[in-house]
């Protein structure tokens, strides 16, 4: 690896540059376009050590540090490899790499190229054990300081659902956002208020599904930050299982295992849901009938995950099983689907 400002005769240098999030970047002179000046100001100043800047620009913008798997630069390090630049310029370290492990990956395709790297603002030379010191030290640092952040962003969002409030993802049917909360639309309240009357009716997710195709129920339409319209569609038998075991509906905020009372209202009453939870997982771990023991008057295993496995398509997921050679029983699930021989064998067909 040649030390900083060692050149032939003509070193070229790519600059390469990084934003880890997108805000800005619509702007006609973004953070990436500092970064990029800076970096070229700082080569003319060098031009008679024989830098030369190449043409190409390496741009990241709206991708953490913390990775790798970067269009820009996974095509200046394949430009690197074929001998097209000897050196890397960024404005600072963390814009090549905020990962210590990553750091280490890149030392190693620079010394196998006999690449090297430079910082505008750090004056460093990668070739030397000292300098590669300071910079394993700078990169610890960096990364300890990504972590931190990491794990503050994951406290803030806990502790503002122990609060009730609603940060963001996907909005449930039948509410939409409204500040750190939820309130309901009625348009599509109707239809979540249905799905828990056809299961208060019924008692079985199937039949719910059933009666919902008969009454034309829907999914919502959304448009995709593509223009893409999405939903629209038959609901699906996982969807309404997730609809029903949603504590969102009962005025509730789930976040991980635990649940909080939400600010938002309630769409169900919180007693009608909690009845509803009783039954449902009366249903799913109810054996059949006459098959309770089996004939030595034994208890029989239960399949715990009944009515909670779905496939891809939305169909639940029946439990089943096969005996080894050794009279040993392997249990596993398949598509109800499948085993009524009803419906395409391949989601796809």
């Amino acid at each position: 690896m040649k030390p900083q400002g060692a050149a032939h005769e003509k070193d070229p240098l790519a600059i390469y540059t990084r934003k880890s999030s997108e805000d800005g970047l619509e702007q006609d002179f973004n953070s990436l376009d500092a970064q990029h000046e800076a970096c070229s100001a700082y080569i003319t100043s060098h031009k008679n050590e024989g830098w030369v800047q190449v043409p190409d620009r390496y741009d990241d913008g709206g991708i953490s540090g913390g990775t790798l798997e970067r269009p820009g630069l996974q095509r200046l390090l394949a430009d690197i490899d074929r001998g097209a630049v000897d050196q890397i310029l960024v404005y600072k370290i963390d814009r090549l790499t905020r990962s210590l492990a990553d750091f280490a990956k890149i030392v190693d395709i620079l010394d196998n190229t006999g690449a090297s790297f430079v910082s505008v603002t750090q004056s460093f030379n990668t070739a030397t054990s000292m300098g590669r010191l300071t910079l394993n030290m700078l990169l610890s640092f960096a990364q300890f300081e990504r972590e931190v952040t990491a794990e503050r962003i994951r406290d803030k969002i806990a502790a503002s659902k122990r609060k009730g409030l609603w940060m963001g993802g996907n909005v449930p049917l039948g509410y939409e956002p409204d500040g750190r909360t939820l309130k309901i639309t009625e348009a599509d309240a109707a239809t979540i208020r249905m799905i828990y009357d056809l299961y208060d009716r019924h008692r079985n997710v199937r039949i719910v599904k059933t009666e919902a195709d008969k009454q034309g129920l829907k999914t919502a339409i959304r448009t995709l930050s593509s223009g893409r319209l999405k939903g629209g569609t038959p609901f699906s038998f996982g969807h309404i299982y997730h609809i029903l075991t949603n504590p969102i509906y009962a005025g509730r905020i789930r976040h991980k295992e635990k649940v909080w009372p939400g600010q938002h209202p309630a769409l169900i009453e919180p007693a009608r849901w909690d009845a509803l939870q009783e039954k449902l997982m009366a249903g799913a771990i109810r054996s059949r009938p006459g098959q309770g023991r089996n004939r030595y008057g034994q208890k029989k295993q239960v399949s715990l995950l009944v009515g909670k496995l779905f496939d891809e398509t939305g169909d639940r997921l029946t439990p089943s099983h096969t005996k080894t050679g050794n009279g040993r029983r392997l249990r596993y699930y398949v598509s109800h689907r499948l085993i009524r021989s009803s419906g395409p064998k391949d989601p796809g067909g």
